[in-house]
């Protein structure tokens, strides 16, 4: 079995490679704002979407898997309406803009593709219980910054890593993942070596992410890292000079499109508030009587002296 298929061990090891990048940068318990139960079900979403986005590619191809990936903004704006402490609406056009931007880019990466994207059932599954984590994950992130602002983003990856390492163990032990892959990596132990460079790689991805959930929302942030993808992809051929068919131009269309949605100042208008209503919340205990005076006296002082 490839390597590929540990997706539970792999984010495992991984894991404890952040807990020490987190020691290094200081941080201590002592640091701490939020209670321990706060992470409990972050800890669980966080852990079982790395564990099933790696172990999928065991079935599912690289462009399959970014097709379904592509899509994560759209599930992290539908559930950010339910989740306690967010209850987050977004305005129509908002919708619209994640909707071409999750095309465009899937269109630009089927363009990209050097093979067709290839389907699995259990592949299918394991990216999709992945989404449906990926949107609870950053709707649960953005109501705990919420809830408490002094809440910092090492805190949050030091104890949802914590809380969540031991939920890796119960699939790991279930499938008998734990054993396979301990002896496969102890055959081949730079696979070790490949780990650490990743979680550091995904440690400062990590921490800017929760700066940018922080900061603008899960869903924001969400159509941020969907947007990196397409202009890593744009890059790439702009630096080896490779070809742009039609489907790339209307990938790229698209994408523009959606960004530019997105950047449109809300145009709802703030309710008017009629002239009686102010006086009457500025002076909610006085009679008609006084506010007629008061209108009068008001009048008088705008007349000119001369």
């Amino acid at each position: 079995m490839a390597f590929v298929s540990y997706g539970w061990y792999f984010t495992f090891v991984q894991g404890f490679v952040y807990l020490i990048l987190i020691r290094l940068q200081g941080f201590t318990t002592k640091q701490m704002v939020n209670p321990w139960k706060t992470y409990v079900k972050l800890s669980a979403v966080l852990m079982g979407s790395h564990g099933l986005t790696k172990g999928s590619l065991a079935y599912l191809n690289y462009p399959a898997q970014i097709m379904f990936k592509s899509t994560k903004v759209l599930p992290v704006m539908i559930m950010g309406a339910f989740i306690p402490g967010l209850r987050r609406k977004y305005p129509f056009h908002e919708y619209i803009s994640a909707l071409l931007l999750v095309v465009g880019l899937i269109l630009f990466t089927l363009a990209d593709a050097q093979t067709s994207p290839n389907f699995s059932i259990i592949g299918i599954l394991m990216i999709s219980s992945a989404l449906i984590m990926d949107a609870f994950l950053g709707n649960f992130q953005e109501a705990i910054f919420t809830t408490n602002p002094d809440t910092t983003q090492m805190e949050m990856l030091f104890c949802s890593t914590v809380v969540g390492i031991p939920f890796l163990l119960v699939p790991m032990i279930l499938t008998g993942e734990l054993i396979r892959a301990w002896n496969s990596c102890s055959q081949h132990p730079y696979v070790y070596g490949v780990l650490v460079f990743e979680a550091m790689a995904t440690f400062v991805g990590q921490v800017s992410v929760l700066s940018l959930i922080a900061i603008f929302g899960a869903a924001t942030t969400a159509m941020i890292t969907t947007a990196r993808k397409a202009v890593t992809l744009l890059l790439s051929y702009m630096i080896f000079t490779k070809p742009l068919t039609e489907q790339h131009g209307s990938g790229l269309l698209l994408i523009s499109m959606g960004i530019i949605l997105k950047m449109l100042p809300d145009t709802k208008p703030a309710p008017r508030i009629p002239n009686s209503n102010i006086n009457a919340k500025r002076h909610p205990k006085t009679s008609s009587k006084e506010v007629e005076s008061m209108q009068l006296e008001e009048d008088e002082e705008r007349r000119p002296l001369v």
